[in-house]
């Protein structure tokens, strides 16, 4: 049996599934191991993901052309995986 003895902490901003009893519960049943840190609902620059979803909809999306749904969806899925070719801009959305 392997035993963690390191913390593990998710941060989660202000959704309200993110403090609901379940999650609660799943926390609790963790022995102490794991930890939530919450982000304030008006510190969106504290959370690194909203670079990543502004870099989506200002350099992404805007250079798409379809009226086929699907197509929309493919690039959509695509985007992470195109930005995580270039570790620069990703390291950008941390600092």
């Amino acid at each position: 049996m392997t035993v963690l003895t390191h913390l593990h902490v998710a941060v989660w901003g202000g959704l309200p599934q993110h403090r609901s009893r379940a999650v609660r519960e799943f926390v609790a049943a963790q022995g102490g191991r794991l930890t939530m840190e919450f982000l304030s609902a008006y510190a969106p620059e504290l959370n690194a993901v909203e670079y990543l979803w502004e870099h989506w909809k200002t350099h992404e999306l805007p250079t798409l052309c379809t009226d086929d749904l699907w197509k929309l969806i493919r690039h959509a899925r695509r985007a992470p995986r195109r930005m995580q070719r270039r570790p620069p801009l990703v390291a950008a959305f941390w600092k």
